[in-house]
């Protein structure tokens, strides 16, 4: 009994610890995921910096800013496909409705 609590300790660290970097040009940040996925986007550098963010129920992009406040993309400077001069940017995969 003891070792399956072990394993399974092991598992849930494993999972809670494991994580990506992103190289953002001017900064590089660390995401750690918990959770199914993780959010594609191509983003135009309108905002500044990406942080994180996710498509919503709503079928905005969600972002946040320096200070972790969360925006709506209502001006569609997020896409799911990609065009000249975008960028790919990748959520953490927690998915927030605001």
């Amino acid at each position: 009994m003891k070792s399956k609590i072990l394993m399974l300790g092991a598992a849930l660290s494993a999972i809670l610890v494991s994580g990506c970097v992103y190289d953002h040009g001017d900064r590089v940040a660390v995401g750690v995921g918990v959770g199914p996925g993780y959010y594609d986007a191509y983003y135009d550098g309108y905002y500044g910096p990406f942080y994180d963010g996710y498509w919503g129920d709503d079928g905005y992009f969600w972002y946040t800013d320096a200070n972790r406040g969360w925006h709506r993309d209502d001006d569609r400077h997020f896409h799911r496909e990609t065009a000249t001069g975008w960028n790919h940017v990748h959520g953490t995969g927690f998915h927030r409705e605001h």
